[in-house]
């Protein structure tokens, strides 16, 4: 389990002299508050606040985002009210503890395109802190690092509600990293044997292309030293959800695909 001192190392690192008490009260009172219950997994509930807020740390927001992240869950899944969130933590952790609560009672049922994308623009309606969204994004990408503990039609009806809404969302809001995970991990289950496949040959390679990435890089920033151009250079091998989605479109096989590495 993350400890809370990590966590607050980061919102100190990159807010100095925020609210840190702010998220050490919020943390004693989600331990309160979640006593007892315990996940799909076996492990003690708190586990999953914690990590919620852990990665909002992570994603460098500010203590206020951070406590909520502690709190998301309490007014939806103990005895915990809205009120009681107020007066312990003011009125802007209400707010975006709120905001997250909504969003979770919320169900997405249909398949279809345009509906995913009306439900898409409902959830931005629905807020106006973009806060929210984050923690929303930070609770969804930590369910879906544990969704094996789910039975298999709850596992599947998440992996496609994060594939349809929640990645796109993330892609909107320019969370590259966020929506690439989400889309793998959603990809893993939706279609296992493809993935399994996919990942068996991309790993395969994988020192391969990280030799020739790193050669090129070099190069790159050796080109830029000689004319004096200041530059950022950032490597990646492609997510599997985004070349498995080639080899659909173009009904080809792994092996022409020439675009594997980004630069």
């Amino acid at each position: 389990m993350i400890r809370l001192e990590e966590i607050l190392d980061k919102v100190e690192k990159h807010h100095p002299g925020d609210k840190l008490d702010l998220i050490r009260r919020a943390y004693i009172f989600s331990a309160k508050e979640h006593k007892g219950q315990v996940r799909a997994s076996g492990e003690p509930y708190l586990t999953h606040p914690l990590e919620v807020a852990n990665l909002l740390a992570e994603m460098k927001m500010d203590a206020v985002t951070v406590g909520v992240g502690l709190l998301h869950d309490v007014v939806e899944d103990t005895l915990t009210t809205l009120d009681k969130i107020e007066e312990l933590f003011g009125p802007e952790v209400a707010h975006i503890v709120d905001g997250v609560t909504k969003i979770s009672q919320v169900q997405f049922t249909s398949k279809e395109e345009k509906q995913a994308e009306n439900f898409r623009k409902m959830l931005l309606a629905m807020t106006d802190d973009i806060r929210v969204i984050m923690v929303k994004f930070a609770d969804r990408l930590h369910n879906m690092r544990t969704l094996a503990y789910l039975h298999s039609e709850r596992r599947e009806a998440i992996a496609r509600e994060t594939l349809e809404i929640y990645a796109p969302l993330a892609n909107r809001l320019g969370m590259g990293k966020i929506r690439g995970e989400l889309e793998d991990l959603a990809f893993s289950y939706l279609d296992p044997k493809a993935y399994d496949e996919l990942k068996d040959l991309v790993e395969k390679n994988r020192k391969r292309h990280e030799a020739f990435l790193a050669e090129v890089t070099g190069m790159v920033q050796q080109k830029m030293r000689e004319h004096e151009i200041p530059c950022f250079t950032q490597s990646r091998i492609k997510r599997l959800y985004s070349i498995h989605l080639k080899l659909k479109k173009q009904r080809i096989a792994i092996d022409q695909v020439y675009d594997l590495l980004a630069l």
